[in-house]
């Protein structure tokens, strides 16, 4: 465990330091979009795009690994909804809730926390697992969210958007750019290569330094303050419950026959383990959810990680 932690430390030790800077006030809340802008834009992509083009990400793609993860965060955002919808949450604060419970912080965190504790073959099955909830996942909970207010037409309408801002991510674009610079071969001069590596190598840091500034916000006036009722049983669903649904199917995927990579199932499981996804508090306040109640899970989920998570790696190793 001990071992475990000494990898595990700097990663969560970035997140506190990012935490700590906005409440100190030596970061100021201005800065935190063109923080997140930099991540996103810029260094994550070029990170996520040297995974690719270094890493064989397709033949990790196999129909028993998106399945097994398919079906499973499915499942969470099924459960979710069913032990949250009602009179108190409407389908609007449910729905993002079941997305804050099903969708890990795999790209700002999980892969190079990953690579680092499993090596390089962890990259391919934990950036596949991007894809998934980017596309599936993500635009699924939108699409729910607007049930309560629209029916049906708002469903789709917000599915529509949800898949058009797919479409407008870079990070799913920088890893199928990857993936085609890997599968034939090309080779970039080596001064741009060598551009690409120093945004790449700057993902990671910056990432987990804005995801500490991001929790640190304080919520905006009127917002209704979030009891432990409210995050607790999502935070134990996220980190205990997730991985051990994605643990037991994979593994009943096993006995049934299916083939799946032993290796790729401990870092799916991991890649479940982790912290939620911080974007979910900005995607939940623009469609008018209770971002304080995101954001609360988010920062529970990301504390307590520090240790659950821990505890997954030295399980699994």
């Amino acid at each position: 465990m001990l071992a475990v932690l000494e990898v595990t430390f700097p990663f969560f030790a970035l997140v506190l330091a990012g935490y700590v800077a906005v409440r100190a006030r030596m970061l100021a809340l201005t800065a935190i979009p063109a923080l997140n802008a930099f991540v996103l834009y810029f260094a994550l992509p070029c990170m996520l795009f040297r995974f690719g083009a270094t890493t064989a990400i397709v033949p990790a793609l196999t129909p028993g690994l998106v399945a097994v993860y398919l079906l499973c965060a499915l499942v969470m955002v099924g459960f979710m909804i069913a032990v949250t919808l009602g009179p108190r949450t409407g389908w609007n604060d449910a729905s993002f809730g079941a997305l804050v419970g099903a969708f890990p912080n795999t790209g700002y965190m999980g892969v190079p926390l990953l690579v680092a504790l499993l090596g390089p073959p962890a990259a391919a099955p934990a950036i596949a697992t991007i894809l998934i909830d980017l596309i599936v996942t993500s635009s699924l909970c939108v699409a729910l969210s607007r049930l309560g207010d629209r029916g049906e037409h708002g469903a789709a309408e917000a599915a529509r958007r949800a898949l058009a801002g797919v479409v407008r991510n870079p990070l799913p674009w920088s890893i199928l750019a990857g993936i085609a610079v890997h599968e034939s071969g090309f080779a970039f001069p080596g001064p741009v290569d060598r551009t690409i590596g120093l945004l790449a190598d700057a993902a990671s840091p910056v990432a987990l330094f804005t995801i500490g500034a991001v929790l640190a916000r304080t919520p905006p006036e009127g917002a209704v303050r979030a009891t432990a009722r409210d995050w607790l049983p999502a935070t134990i669903a996220k980190l205990l419950l997730h991985p051990l649904l994605v643990l037991a199917v994979a593994y009943s995927a096993l006995d049934l026959g299916i083939a799946i990579d032993r290796g790729a199932i401990t870092t799916i499981v991991l890649v479940a383990a982790l912290p939620s996804a911080s974007n979910v508090v900005m995607l939940a306040e623009r469609f008018g959810a209770d971002g304080s109640r995101i954001a609360k899970i988010v920062l529970a989920t990301t504390a307590a990680a520090f240790l659950s998570f821990s505890g997954f790696v030295t399980l699994l190793r």
